[in-house]
């Protein structure tokens, strides 16, 4: 097994990638959206953390989150938020022989991309990222019909237009998806 080097910074920012261990025509993330968005509410609650921006895809999110000062523990954050929507949603999916071994349920993947934000020209290289990709992937046409997105808290809050079509995102193309 590959001996995965974690960034841990008590603080830190981060950009993650987290994605369904069956990707191909599975919309089980949007499909339970609001499960999805209730467990990271409670998980927030109970470990804070900052959203700095968060897209959810049929089969994949990608977000950033910002942890306080004396934290570095973005993987128990993972774990819960990972478990308590496997929980709540019905049982159906495909099990490995392994999964099935392990009494895992086949919904993550195992693993998720974590990327340490180095400053400002690099979170908002992330956050636009999130932002477009919808488009990148297809979904949609514009940026503000996508409605699984914190691009629409940006746009409440005037930190960018309705219209706005990811000028920078050019600059992030090499950012996992």
């Amino acid at each position: 097994m590959p001996n995965y080097r974690r960034s841990w910074t008590p603080g830190g920012t981060y950009f993650f990638t987290v994605a369904l261990w069956q990707r191909t025509n599975n919309d089980l993330l949007v499909r339970h959206v609001d499960v999805l968005r209730e467990a990271v509410r409670i998980v927030k609650a109970a470990h804070p953390f900052i959203i700095h921006g968060w897209v959810v895809l049929p089969d994949h999110l990608h977000c950033v989150w910002e942890l306080p000062a004396d934290d570095a523990d973005f993987a128990l954050r993972w774990r819960l938020i990972k478990m308590m929507f496997s929980k709540r949603i019905e049982r159906g999916e495909n099990l490995s022989l392994s999964r099935a071994q392990r009494k895992e349920r086949g919904i993550w993947q195992r693993r998720y991309w974590e990327h340490q934000i180095r400053d400002e020209a690099d979170l908002q290289a992330h956050v636009d990222y999130i932002h477009y990709n919808p488009i990148k992937h297809g979904h949609v046409e514009r940026v503000v019909d996508w409605p699984y997105s914190s691009f629409h808290r940006y746009v409440r809050h005037g930190w960018l237009p309705a219209d706005w079509a990811g000028e920078s995102v050019a600059m992030a193309e090499g950012i996992a998806t």
